[in-house]
């Protein structure tokens, strides 16, 4: 019985009676629950600062961190700074690999994906690195935040007069900076402001544009506009048929007729890079050209007004030689946000 009992102690050193230790483990514990907590609060409270406050260190440190508990379990083996520096260094280097995977495999380089990979690869590690720290005979360990605050509150104590005010100011200085970093990282700035302006061809691609058409022949485009502004805007459309060369680098417009305009007021929208792309808002737009020659079919985009033309503008109006002709030459030098279509019409 004795060596029985003997052989069941000795046992609890094994991988089999490994024992959970969540207090004195506590970092390698916190890595898996935070990774866990982490899918919970982006499915869950996709807005909330959590996410990126967990999401940093998630991708930056804990990959790194729980690798070198595998890596490295004893004291001896890093000092701690050492132990911290490396593992952002080498999270930096596994979190593309695991990107780099992904993008070989059907799942791709999408968010769930990289998601769960990495929680998985972070509880994965952290479980190694508990069963390697309970193998080591003098394992790293974390401090003990029980004994650090029992320990801080007792020189706090035993402290008198400026000192104790000085030890006040420096730990609100710091915890004030904390806040600060969290409430940069939580709360980004507006981003950068645009808008999508494009034209399709009729069955809804970059392609199959009508290039080669005959006088009146019927054609189709589909327009479309997103407004990612961070405010509401008016938008109008010009649309201008425009007969032009380039001369030593300059541009001569030899004919400039008004087509077609409209308006559409569109209010913002976020950009989301995470799902599958949709469309704000696009208008299907037929058209025929009733002059024979070689166009350029210029769609000029303005935003809240445009500027005015020389006189009313009517369908296949000749504006050449006019101010109407810097549109195009604004368009030309990007000054305006501008598409054209090159036509070539035939009798």
């Amino acid at each position: 019985m004795r060596k029985g009992r003997k052989w069941i102690n000795t046992l609890t050193h094994s991988p089999i009676g490994m024992r959970a230790q969540p207090r004195r483990d506590w970092d390698l514990w916190s890595i898996g629950i935070l990774s866990l907590i982490l899918i919970l609060v982006i499915y869950a409270l996709p807005d909330s600062a959590l996410r990126i406050v967990i999401g940093l260190p998630f991708i930056l440190f804990f990959p790194g961190y729980a690798a070198l508990s595998v890596l490295f379990p004893e004291g001896k083996d890093l000092e701690i700074i050492e132990r911290v520096a490396l593992s952002f260094g080498l999270s930096i280097a596994i979190s593309p690999l695991v990107g780099f995977g992904l993008n070989y495999t059907p799942f791709g380089i999408r968010l769930a994906p990289i998601l769960f990979s990495l929680a998985a690869l972070n509880v994965a590690l952290s479980a190694g690195g508990l069963f390697r720290r309970d193998m080591a005979k003098k394992p790293y360990l974390p401090f003990d935040p029980a004994a650090v605050w029992k320990r801080y509150s007792a020189q706090f104590r035993a402290e008198k007069g400026v000192d104790k005010l000085l030890t006040v100011v420096l730990v609100i200085s710091i915890l004030s900076s904390v806040i600060a970093l969290v409430y940069v990282v939580a709360v980004p700035r507006q981003g950068e402001s645009f808008t999508e302006f494009y034209v399709l061809g009729p069955g809804g691609n970059a392609t199959g544009y009508p290039r080669n058409l005959t006088v009146g022949e019927d054609a189709s485009i589909i327009i479309g506009i997103a407004n990612h502004e961070h405010r509401t805007v008016d938008y109008t459309v010009e649309l201008w048929l425009v007969n032009m060369s380039f001369v030593e680098n300059v541009t001569q417009v030899h004919a400039m007729y008004y087509f077609d305009s409209f308006n559409v007021t569109l209010e913002h929208t976020d950009v989301d890079l995470e799902g599958e792309w949709e469309a704000q808002w696009e208008v299907p737009y037929d058209f025929n050209v009733s002059l024979e020659g070689n166009y350029k079919l210029w769609f000029l985009l303005y935003a809240d007004g445009v500027p005015s033309l020389p006189y009313a503008p009517l369908p296949m109006l000749d504006f050449t030689g006019t101010s109407a002709e810097e549109r195009i030459l604004g368009a030309v030098e990007n000054e305006v946000q501008s598409l054209n279509l090159n036509l070539r019409v035939t009798a």
